[in-house]
């Protein structure tokens, strides 16, 4: 399926615009096609992101979630049954965040429009932090990085949680197939919006591979880095320590 110009992945400040007015415009029916284009495996891709935090040693700490969109990773880490702490909830298209409040009227999360490539927040303040398929949209990847290094506290982990294209070929060959070809089909049609899934595809291909973004997280100043591939590689988690 040939991309559109507008779901062509732009860059600089020009990829801001973009991604702040697909998400802005696809909030109202984010969530849902969030778990069917998923087949609602994204759910057990979360707990499993939430799992690998080592946020039990401080469950009264304060935890960042960037690139928060509707909460849903945020509610993950919040709803934990010894969860004590309190999340920030970053991003920086307001209708998400607006879009996704009635979920957590009665969890500790605290929503901050922010940009991920300028937080606004002073340096070693959180005990954690994660990102739920959000790096691959930054305009500015090494930026973004570098700011979830500055306002973690020293030996605190940053978790991300994002597509990655499978190694097997035939499970690569499956989902090229339905990336490609139905996802922005369904997208579309749900979503009412024209080009937002065929961007998402177009994003996942040009992202860097495991490796490349694991070298990328030691760049940006972290250490003990690591990564572990889910579902047959379609997405992979990542971690590192500030």
């Amino acid at each position: 399926m040939q991309s559109t110009p507008e779901a062509a992945p732009k860059a600089g400040a020009a990829r801001e615009e973009q991604v702040q007015q697909i998400f802005s415009e696809i909030a109202p029916r984010y969530d849902l096609l969030n778990h069917v284009l998923s087949l609602n495996i994204d759910k057990s891709w979360r707990r499993r992101a939430v799992d690998t935090l080592e946020w039990e040693g401080r469950a009264d700490g304060t935890y960042l979630d960037a690139c928060a969109g509707t909460y849903d990773l945020a509610l993950e880490l919040a709803k934990r049954p010894s969860f004590r702490g309190d999340v920030v909830a970053s991003d920086f298209a307001q209708p998400m965040l607006a879009e996704g409040l009635g979920k957590i009227t009665e969890a500790s999360i605290r929503p901050v429009c922010g940009d991920s490539l300028r937080l606004p927040f002073g340096d070693d303040v959180f005990d954690g932090a994660t990102v739920g398929f959000g790096v691959r949209n930054l305009a500015r990847l090494e930026q973004g990085l570098a700011e979830f290094q500055r306002v973690l506290k020293p030996g605190r982990r940053l978790v991300v949680l994002e597509f990655t294209v499978p190694p097997n070929p035939i499970v690569r060959a499956g989902y090229h197939m339905y990336f490609h070809h139905v996802l922005p089909v369904v997208g579309r049609i749900v979503s009412g919006h024209p080009w937002a899934y065929t961007y998402l595809p177009e994003s996942v291909k040009e992202f860097p591979g495991p490796q490349a973004l694991s070298e990328l997280f030691e760049s940006a100043g972290f250490g003990e880095t690591g990564w572990k591939l889910v579902s047959g590689g379609i997405a992979a988690i990542h971690w590192g320590r500030a």
